[in-house]
């Protein structure tokens, strides 16, 4: 058994365990009831070497990735803590006109958002524990909790950071697994921060965003310096398998950049240079 997948199987020693240990005391439903838990044998397959899983592709890069069909899997997205109103009744025209997959925004701008966007396909995005990951596990939950009510269809949460590192996989297990719930079935994409962890931590906190039931892995926040690469991309595809999504985000300014994102296993892009991305230009800033 290789390394990675030796660091996979430790990490899921340690959520069946703990999984067992919240049954009997009743706080979570039985194992089978549970999506994507360590119970299934089949998430605990590590794909090792070879070319990374394509979801949502072909597995080809050029004129067959049109601009539309990139556009279809871009979040428009717009985090800054000084955005206004007009910049966000922008950004939902801008994902109206070019057939976004969504706008991502803040909890703040969710009601105005869903409203904007009515009729046209586009969902709406919120980020939760935005940018740092570090509130509780309880005040995630409870933001969550207000943006699916304002309307939001799907939740990007910030992984905790500090506990990863620290090696605390089931207090991670548990922060995210508590958003999950609280989104009632919405998909919620686990934000890893990729730049800030080491491979192992990477690889560690896929498949615990895999085993707390969360719909998608993403690279970045794109505010603390760093932002998504071809190579973390590949390695989180590897890790989550077919069953999951992949987002990058962060630093993906220009339509090259979204077709090397694609071809290494993303299969949605978060970017606020979605417009640059779709009609050939390059995109400025840091998300």
């Amino acid at each position: 058994m290789s390394n990675d997948a030796e660091l996979v199987e430790r990490i899921a020693a340690r959520v069946r365990q703990q999984l067992l240990a919240q049954e009997q005391q009743r706080l979570v439903p039985p194992l089978p009831e549970l999506r994507g838990t360590w119970k299934d044998e089949s998430a605990l397959k590590y794909a090792t070497g070879g070319e990374p899983e394509r979801v949502g592709t072909d597995g080809t890069v050029g004129a067959e990735h049109s601009n539309r069909s990139i556009a279809k899997r871009i979040d428009h997205t717009l985090l800054k803590p000084d955005a206004t109103r007009k910049e966000l009744v922008k950004l939902c025209e801008e994902a109206r006109t070019h057939g976004f997959a969504s706008v991502c925004v803040n909890t703040t701008w969710v009601p105005l958002c869903v409203e904007l966007l009515k009729g046209s396909g586009v969902m709406t995005i919120c980020v939760v524990g935005f940018p740092l990951g570090a509130a509780t596990s309880r005040a995630k939950a409870a933001e969550t909790r207000e943006a699916i009510a304002n309307g939001a269809a799907e939740i990007d949460m910030v992984v905790n950071i500090g506990l990863l590192k620290s090696g605390d996989h089931n207090t991670v297990y548990d922060d995210i697994r508590a958003v999950v719930e609280a989104a009632s079935g919405r998909p919620v994409k686990v934000i890893l921060e990729t730049h800030l962890l080491s491979r192992d931590e990477k690889i560690a906190a896929c498949a615990l965003s895999k085993a707390a039931g969360a719909a998608f892995v993403k690279t970045s926040t794109g505010f603390t310096g760093g932002g998504a690469t071809a190579e973390d991309v590949a390695l989180m595809r590897s890790v989550v398998g077919p069953d999951m999504g992949v987002k990058a985000s962060g630093g993906v300014r220009n339509t090259a950049d979204a077709q090397k994102m694609i071809a290494a296993g993303a299969n949605r892009l978060g970017a606020s240079a979605s417009v640059a991305i779709v009609t050939g230009g390059t995109g400025k800033g840091g998300y």
